[in-house]
């Protein structure tokens, strides 16, 4: 994380905001990025006033409401087969275990699964397509979708923001301790939604032969 906060840190301002935007956006759609990876290296430069913390946040919640929509298009059009040729092409992240998990989660929560799955590495990326592959209603899509994309990027901006200026503060002559500080602060500011959401991750999913195979014996 700290190569990519370098590179972005030689980047000009607006330049900085679109790579947010474009990055969560292309992961909202569907294709495995390192969108969180991007916001809290953002962030922690705000904290050092190379950046602007609300244009950040902005540029990230547009990026993942913009992007879910995208991909909530495209899985309504292509439907279960698009979401297996994206399994093929990245096994790791969207093969057939993950598609499975992620179905079972939005049977069991329905829209729920939108907003919490965008703290959530794996919904994170297939929360959109998914969710218009099974058709779930435009309107109850966006507005989980505009919610857990406001407080997922505004959240973690701000935070990170806060405790970035305070360890620059109280720990300049020991920047490895801050930066230590302000992501440990990134990782607390997800604790509960995430704890809320584990289990989203942790259903049971069909084996080959259809039977049910607990998370924890895969």
């Amino acid at each position: 994380m700290v190569d990519v906060q370098h590179w972005l840190s030689a980047l000009p301002p607006g330049v900085l905001y679109l790579i947010v935007a474009g990055v969560i956006g292309v992961e909202s759609m569907g294709i495995p990025l390192p969108g969180e990876i991007v916001l809290v290296s953002s962030a922690l430069l705000a904290a050092t006033g190379v950046v602007e913390p609300e244009w950040v946040a902005t540029a990230a919640a547009a990026g993942a409401i913009i992007g879910d929509s995208v991909g909530y298009a495209v899985g309504r059009r292509g439907g279960r087969p698009l979401l297996q040729r994206l399994g093929r092409r990245f096994p790791k992240h969207l093969g057939p275990a993950q598609l499975a998990r992620a179905e079972q989660s939005f049977a069991r929560h329905g829209v729920w699964a939108v907003f919490f799955g965008r703290f959530v590495a794996l919904l994170r990326i297939l929360a959109g397509p998914l969710a218009g592959a099974l058709h779930v209603p435009y309107r109850r899509f966006l507005v989980a979708n505009a919610a857990g994309g406001l407080v997922w990027a505004f959240g973690t901006t701000y935070l990170l923001f806060s405790v970035g200026r305070a360890a620059e503060h109280w720990l300049k002559d020991i920047s490895w301790a801050g930066l230590a500080l302000a992501v440990l602060a990134g990782l607390a500011s997800t604790w509960w939604l995430r704890r809320r959401a584990r289990h989203l991750e942790s259903v049971d999913v069909p084996d080959e032969a259809g039977e049910r195979v607990p998370a924890g014996d895969r």
